[in-house]
């Protein structure tokens, strides 16, 4: 049980297995009592307040049950409870966007804290008692600097609610229980993308593994060369050697399965690479990866460069030769007659 209800349980001197109309009847009490148009005491209000949280804290909850048996009833099976909700965990997995795309296992481990079953996690003993110096009254006759005059304050020893809480001895007051550690597996399905709620029920782990439910919030981590688009499209953008372009040769690129060899075609600037980007939906098909390069070139050519550059325009400019491409073909014997004149 949430520490919070116990508290307001034992605001309203009920334990937690109080009925609905227990509650109602505490609450009738403590407002006939604390109520400040009938109490005038400085405490009035302030006690008044923490009623009201109380009964909220409870209706809101859901802990206004188990209700009394009906007239006329008998026996434990004509009793109606209402369950505490299931807890829930709440995780956060970051993945690497390779991960999100596969799908992965992963082994989650932390330490779960029960409220005490002794107190219900109140840290103080269930019912509370009443105040030894009040007397349960909240309000102590505090005599002033004349003998026969006396006037009514909220007691010190309650802070005028009129009940004694001990503490706790299973908890030491702290209303928990000793910290105890889990180890789960979880597997991540295919597709998740970032922000992705994932739902684990309790009965998917072995019994008395995880004390509930788990939701597993996903983060995808930022990729060095790779960006996800919503239709599952993976761009890449990549500087690629200028000469290695010009001469068609392969080059490597990274892609979600790890990297791939790409032929490079001069002229060409962008790739696909069909059923190569993310799932489109969960367990889904893959889209596909676009992949766009840019030549560099040396910004300055070496001695060596500058001989082979010369060498290479010398087979398709120089006088002897002919080249292949009939636009520049036509063009240097445009130039030859032009020499002859």
């Amino acid at each position: 049980m949430d520490p919070e209800i116990g508290e307001a349980f034992a605001e309203l001197g009920l334990s937690p297995e109080a009925s609905e109309r227990e509650v109602k009847a505490a609450w009738r009490r403590l407002v006939s009592q604390w109520h400040p148009d009938r109490n005038t005491s400085a405490a009035a209000h302030a006690r008044m307040q923490r009623i009201n949280r109380a009964v909220e804290a409870i209706r809101r909850a859901g802990f206004t049950a188990p209700a009394a048996p009906p007239t006329g009833a008998g026996g434990d099976e004509d009793k109606r409870t209402t369950e505490p909700p299931a807890r829930t965990i709440d995780r956060k997995v970051r993945l690497t966007l390779e991960e999100a795309a596969a799908g992965c296992t992963r082994v989650l481990r932390g330490r779960i804290v029960d409220a005490c079953a002794a107190c219900a996690g109140a840290g103080f003993r269930l019912p509370a008692e009443p105040c030894p110096r009040c007397q349960g009254a909240g309000t102590i006759r505090q005599r002033a600097w004349f003998a026969w005059v006396g006037v009514q304050t909220a007691c010190d020893a309650c802070l005028g609610s009129g009940q004694f809480r001990p503490p706790c001895a299973a908890c030491s007051g702290s209303g928990r229980a000793p910290a105890r550690r889990y180890q789960v597996g979880v597997r991540i399905p295919p597709g998740v993308r970032d922000g992705d709620l994932l739902h684990v029920a309790a009965d998917q782990f072995r019994a008395g593994v995880l004390p509930g439910e788990l939701n597993i919030r996903v983060a995808l981590r930022p990729h060095e060369w790779l960006r996800l688009d919503r239709d599952g499209s993976v761009h890449c953008e990549l500087p690629v050697d200028g000469f290695a372009w010009i001469a068609n040769r392969p080059v490597d690129v990274p892609t979600l399965v790890g990297l791939q060899s790409l032929a490079l075609q001069r002229g060409q600037l962008e790739y696909r690479l069909e059923g190569q980007g993310f799932p489109v939906e969960r367990r889904g098909p893959r889209g596909d990866q676009w992949v766009t390069i840019t030549p560099v070139f040396p910004p300055q050519m070496s001695t060596d460069q500058q001989i082979l550059l010369d060498q290479l325009i010398a087979t398709t400019s120089g006088p002897d030769a002919e080249s292949t491409d009939p636009r520049l073909r036509a063009w240097q014997q445009a130039l030859r007659r032009q020499r002859r004149r």
